[in-house]
């Protein structure tokens, strides 16, 4: 099968890779369309996600919907042709972590497009049936593919325990910060500010529901001004840029919570300490989802009007280089790029 590997920064290669039949309990899922993530970008621009260092030739890309075209023994209840999402990690569940519920910081993840573990910007997969989602026959696999990165937006709320009618700061508008402005919505928040500094992304945060949405420098000054002083009751760092986990900070009320979803580009950050204290502010850190996606797709079904307009852009997987090229500089508009195998 064709593959599309990264064979150094910000170069990708087309290669064939050898898959075997599935295995009992597995699926072999045609892969139609993949999201490129924010990590995805990482990952091709520095050669690394956070302390991660990439291991050359790897196959990126987590955000995947497909169809089944072969089913391993045992596996009942799915045949070929079923239409999914498809579920990156791959969890021990014997672990005290997975035993405790926290399956997605379980001990011997392995989270496929990690390194030594095959992304989903390949044609064919085998996955446990587990990891197969099914999903509406009218669902459009690039809208499917959104239910991965949702369900990361779902977990943030959950974790902060945003509740109906609470204030909240969206710091970063690409497609992570837009679809947790989205849960926001569904979740019933009160007041949302958007933060950044691109104009389209801007416009896109208000189409899926900000009810404002700012430049970085003008945004402290507006959003405490527009709260009498007070602050929002979570601030959610989508951003993960030089300074905006201390803009959360900034603008997180006295006892309010900031949570953590971007990905820093280094190991270590500088966070404006005094004011976390000073506040005696709760810090959540996100990390991807905890069997959300179903309740993701479930959204997806239910308000396809909302994410149809992020689905801005898409390109088959020999134009991989370009589709990168695009999102990783924001050109033409871009929001949710699209790659199909």
């Amino acid at each position: 099968m064709r593959t599309a590997e990264l064979i150094a920064p910000r170069t990708f290669q087309l290669a064939e890779m050898a898959i075997e039949d599935p295995g009992p309990g597995e699926v072999q899922v045609r892969v139609e369309a993949v999201g490129v993530c924010g990590s995805d970008l990482h990952a091709y621009s520095e050669g690394a996600v956070g302390s991660m260092p990439n291991v050359y030739p790897m196959i990126l890309g987590h955000e995947p919907a497909g169809r089944i075209v072969k089913t391993g023994p045992g596996v009942t209840g799915l045949a070929a042709g079923d239409r999914g999402a498809l579920e990156p990690a791959l969890y021990c569940y014997h672990c005290e972590f997975c035993l405790s519920g926290h399956h997605n910081v379980c001990a011997n993840i392995r989270f496929l497009s990690n390194p030594n573990y095959p992304g989903f910007f390949r044609e064919l997969v085998n996955l446990p049936v587990v990891n197969f989602e099914p999903i509406p026959p009218t669902m459009p696999f690039a809208m499917a593919t959104l239910a991965e990165p949702l369900a990361i937006a779902i977990h943030s709320l959950r974790l902060a325990s945003i509740r109906p009618g609470e204030t909240v700061a969206v710091i970063g508008a690409g497609p992570i910060g837009l679809l947790t402005i989205a849960a926001l919505r569904a979740a019933k928040a009160g007041r949302v500010w958007a933060v950044e500094p691109l104009a389209h992304r801007r416009e896109l945060a208000r189409g899926i529901g900000a009810d404002v949405a700012l430049d970085p420098e003008e945004a402290i000054r507006e959003i405490l001004r527009d709260s009498g002083q007070r602050g929002v009751d979570c601030a959610i760092d989508c951003a993960a840029g030089e300074n905006t986990t201390s803009q959360a900070i900034q603008l997180a009320r006295n006892a309010g919570r900031v949570a953590l979803t971007g990905i820093h580009s280094t190991a270590a950050v500088s966070v404006d300490g005094s004011s976390m204290r000073r506040k005696e502010l709760t810090i959540f850190n996100v990390r991807r989802s905890n069997h959300e996606t179903e309740e993701a797709l479930q959204l997806l079904e239910a308000e396809p009007g909302w994410f149809a307009p992020l689905l801005t852009h898409s390109r088959a997987i020999d134009r991989i280089d370009e589709a990168f090229t695009i999102a990783s500089q924001y050109q033409d508009g871009v929001g949710k790029m699209i790659v199909r195998p």
